[in-house]
């Protein structure tokens, strides 16, 4: 009976030990993420099918703009998906059906524009498996897929693999500045390996690494 009792109190703390961790990675995620939960469900489903990675693209939100709508960055980059404004008019440009007036605060547009633009740079990254190719796609939605394209036929030219990411092309340097070569290479990690669990967890769906 006492051992029986010693187990129980056990699987108690570890069961209180559990949810606090949950409830501690829940609270980094904003209040205000949760109104906008289904409208990025939504828009993600639309555009990537029923299995979309929205944990994903919710990571992203979470790492641009920690989901203020109004957010603007000292470069000029604006909304929910801090898209600058001259690639918010290209995007418009290029999907006149699902963002045609640009509207980068406002919040629906913001999330269309910035899971649409994933869509069109995937659809032009190969990569060994999803994982990296989400590596390579957030790395060229914040640098550029040309910055992305000249790392990776330097990561080729020395002999390391053009498809893989991780330890692979974002080890090269094509000649970006120290500063936008350590902010690029961060981007994918932070994104991937750290918010990308804390929505998976929180129900929010798939991650593409999770």
């Amino acid at each position: 009976m006492r051992q029986t009792r010693i187990l129980l109190a056990g699987c108690l703390i570890g069961l209180v030990a559990g949810l606090a961790l949950c409830g501690k990675a829940h609270a980094e995620i904003p209040m205000q993420a949760e109104q906008y939960r289904r409208d990025l469900s939504r828009i993600a489903q639309a555009e990537w099918g029923l299995e979309a990675p929205v944990a994903t693209f919710a990571a992203q939100v979470h790492q641009e703009s920690r989901w203020k709508f109004n957010a603007k960055s000292p470069a000029g980059a604006q909304g929910l998906g801090q898209v600058m404004p001259t690639t918010a008019t290209w995007l418009a440009e290029l999907f006149p059906k699902a963002l045609g007036k640009v509207e980068p605060y406002n919040p629906t547009w913001s999330m269309q524009a910035l899971v649409s633009y994933d869509r069109w740079l995937a659809d032009r990254i190969k990569a060994r498996d999803q994982c990296q190719q989400g590596a390579m796609v957030l790395s060229s939605y914040n640098g550029g897929l040309g910055w992305l394209i000249r790392d990776r036929k330097l990561a080729s030219a020395k002999g390391a693999d053009p498809l893989t990411w991780f330890g692979s092309i974002e080890r090269f340097n094509a000649g970006r500045s120290a500063a936008a070569f350590k902010e690029n290479r961060q981007y994918p990690r932070l994104i991937l390996q750290r918010w990308e669990r804390l929505y998976v967890d929180a129900g929010w769906g798939k991650g593409v690494c999770q």
